[in-house]
């Protein structure tokens, strides 16, 4: 049970990927092929807990009184990419923002991505990329990066000219391993634009019981600001009640018992703000892990949601500044580029899901943008007025000459 429960502390809180590829104008490097795990990981030790952790951060940090949704795993997966190419302070406030060191994120997240099961009716896969632009005189990849993303997370690596065909491709294979639910995460490719990590995620499961025709009737329900709305509510007896003081709900699981939708309605006079501000990654996780074996009678409403979001001023938030500073950012482990220093320019999410009587479909993407920027302004001096100068010794540090210019025509 615990197993089961804690595949879905992840699944659930992510909501998930596929694969698949067109062809591309891009150089292919890399397609997929995780190496094997140099060692066992404990999937429900640290990596899982970070994993949370960073899931009720993230979500605190995007609750802006609205809809949300959120893949953090999604997000965690290629911001450890990212992770890998820093160095320094930058590489620092990453690990600790992002939960675990570098290379522990690598392992977990490897095994993670092996040991999601797969079925005809319920599926959950993940999907990683790495797009870099195709011009030696402006960036130098180091390969040791690149065997990174590849061998921990089976990334697809291509060599793009970071054009019109570039921005088509790349929202392709989002696309493609979203089974069309995100069709485009990228907007622009802007000229500074220099690497895109990308990470795609589907989930597709059908329920254990689907709910027939006599347990779909219309209902209504209550929106925050009081406004009643109507909808086709979903009845149901479920087996799986969760309770942490301060919000009552249950598990009701897909076909195959690995993965399930979790649902936790706050309770009377505790609004949904101020329960999501109350959340700790621990606390939720020992929330869903100790479903009590109690019949719940269930009802759920019949719905699609789809969010969005630039996650850059959330992430400097939680504690990894110095990556979205051009000043302050070091990636010097992932390349380099003579245009100025690599940094994070953007972090683009979307997601998307569909629930019904059948199931739920689930998509998210996650690019992250590593832009170049000038470090600092460059002087200028132009001795176009008069001006002081000197010939001078630099080994004495004494001026031979010393003179003024004011007038070049005496």
């Amino acid at each position: 049970m615990k197993k089961k429960l804690l595949a879905l502390a992840l699944c659930l809180l992510s909501l998930l990927t596929a694969c698949g590829g067109p062809a591309y104008s891009a150089e292919v490097l890399s397609s997929g092929g995780r190496k094997a795990p140099s060692a066992a990981v404990d999937l429900p030790g640290p990596g899982a807990l970070a994993a949370t952790d960073f899931a009720v951060e993230l979500l605190q940090s995007t609750d802006d009184g609205g809809n949300v949704l959120l893949s953090p795993i999604s997000v965690l997966s290629a911001l450890a990419m990212t992770a890998n190419g820093a160095a320094g302070e930058t590489k620092t406030q990453m690990e600790e923002t992002l939960g675990l060191p570098v290379e522990e994120l690598n392992a977990y997240l490897q095994s993670y991505a092996g040991s999601l099961p797969e079925s005809k009716e319920a599926r959950c896969s993940l999907a990683n990329s790495v797009w870099f632009r195709d011009d030696a005189g402006r960036l130098t990849m180091e390969q040791a990066f690149l065997d990174t993303c590849a061998g921990y997370y089976g990334a697809d690596l291509f060599r793009a000219p970071f054009d019109e065909t570039t921005l088509a491709d790349l929202n392709a294979w989002v696309s493609d391993r979203t089974d069309g639910m995100i069709p485009a995460i990228l907007d622009r490719i802007p000229d500074s634009a220099m690497v895109y990590l990308v990470n795609a995620l589907a989930f597709d499961g059908q329920w254990e019981s689907v709910y027939r025709e006599n347990q779909i009737h219309e209902g209504t329900f209550t929106a925050e600001d009081g406004a009643a709305q109507p909808v086709q509510m979903m009845y149901s007896q479920e087996y799986a009640y969760l309770e942490d003081g301060l919000a009552t709900g249950f598990l009701k699981y897909y076909e195959g018992g690995t993965y399930a939708f979790a649902a936790l309605l706050p309770n009377e006079g505790v609004s949904l703000e101020d329960y999501i501000a109350s959340l700790t990654g621990e606390g939720l996780r020992n929330t869903l892990t100790s479903a009590q074996s109690e019949a719940v009678e269930a009802a759920v409403p019949q719905f699609t949601a789809q969010y969005s979001s630039e996650l850059s001023g959330v992430l400097t938030e939680l504690g990894m500044a110095d990556a979205f500073d051009a000043s302050r950012a070091d990636f010097s482990a992932m390349g380099s580029s003579p245009d100025g220093p690599l940094y994070i320019s953007r972090v683009l999410h979307k997601t998307f899901l569909a629930l019904d009587a059948q199931g739920t479909r689930a998509g998210a993407a996650t690019v992250v943008e590593v832009d170049t920027g000038s470090s600092a302004p460059g002087r200028t001096v132009y001795l176009n007025r008069p001006f002081l100068y000197l010939l001078v010794d630099c080994e004495a540090n004494l001026p031979l000459f010393i003179g003024a210019v004011r007038d070049l025509e005496n």
